[in-house]
């Protein structure tokens, strides 16, 4: 098992990133990494879903996790998030790319299209959502859950490896493991939302506690059950198109690698490197020592300060 800094921090300007990519559905390993290695990160959070393959590509360095573990043995409900977000940055990880499938509720957003979307609305409720809790309570800001600059890049790799790339879009995250109803459907519509998925949240959420920016590639399998002319939301279905979603998104992920190689790594524009720093709210005399402790992968640059 892979040790790790205790207290991980921003990572200094200029230095080169260290991607973290969250595979889901139908993407369970990366092609052409150098040096691979399948190791298990520690968590104070817990177990993540599966050991960590950690490689290089075209020179920058990968750290890469299956959501769902190797095989697909867990459900969105059951993924340990929480312990996912905290041993990607205890393994030195400083922005995370969320690989995810969906499906559409958009008509222009078909089938093998990509989505980089940029807004979530949360429905789901079985899940721990935050790191912190009573003795260190924190209220982090969401209203911008994206990081422009990794989800620009993220597109643009996508776009160049021949995906119908769509920019930005409101991500309905479900507690599934059911696909939807037709009333809900009809509903998240209504709502303005444009792809629906299990597992987004409260993954970004996370990722934004831990001060790791985050984007997030939508792979578009269905039309959910919303469009009358098509067949409602199936595994078989889904299953279909994956595979040409799951190669599309292995080949942005090799792009996205030459596309970093090289470049120094920028912050956030919308703060998420020291976000904590606006967040914790607890008086020092109140804070659980205990708590703190467990804190220290997360939270270690904005608790010394």
């Amino acid at each position: 098992m892979a040790g790790a800094d205790k207290t991980p921090g921003t990572p200094s300007p200029g230095t080169p990133p260290i991607i973290g990519v969250i595979g889901g559905s139908g993407v369970y390993d990366i092609d052409g990494l150098e040096n691979p290695r399948w190791e298990r990160v520690a968590s104070p959070f817990g177990e993540a879903s599966d050991e960590f393959l950690f490689g290089e590509l075209d020179g920058l360095r990968l750290v890469f996790l299956p959501r769902h573990g190797r095989g697909h043995r867990i459900t969105p409900t059951e993924v340990p998030y929480r312990a996912n977000i905290a041993a990607l940055k205890a393994a030195g990880v400083t922005d995370i790319l969320s690989i995810s499938a969906c499906g559409s509720l958009k008509e222009e957003y078909a089938p093998g299209d990509f989505v980089a979307a940029d807004q979530f609305i949360d429905r789901t409720f079985a899940r721990d959502k935050t790191f912190f809790a009573a003795g260190m309570v924190a209220h982090v800001s969401m209203a911008y859950p994206v990081c422009p600059r990794l989800s620009g890049l993220a597109a643009d790799a996508a776009e160049a490896v021949g995906s119908k790339m769509h920019r930005g879009g409101t991500y309905l995250a479900m507690e599934g493991p059911q696909f939807s109803s037709l009333a809900e459907s009809k509903l998240y519509r209504q709502w303005g939302c444009d792809v629906i998925g299990m597992t987004a949240m409260p993954e970004a959420k996370l990722a934004r506690e831990a001060e790791l920016p985050y984007a997030i590639l939508c792979m578009v399998t269905d039309y959910d059950c919303w469009r009358a002319e098509t067949e409602a939301v199936s595994v078989t279905n889904v299953l279909e198109i994956m595979g040409q979603n799951s190669a599309v998104a292995r080949k942005a992920v090799v792009r996205l690698a030459e596309a970093l190689s090289g470049m120094e790594r920028t912050s956030d524009p919308n703060g998420t490197d020291t976000c904590l720093d606006y967040a914790l709210i607890t008086a020092p005399q109140a804070r659980d020592p205990d708590l703190l402790d467990r804190l220290q992968v997360i939270a270690g640059r904005a608790l010394k300060g």
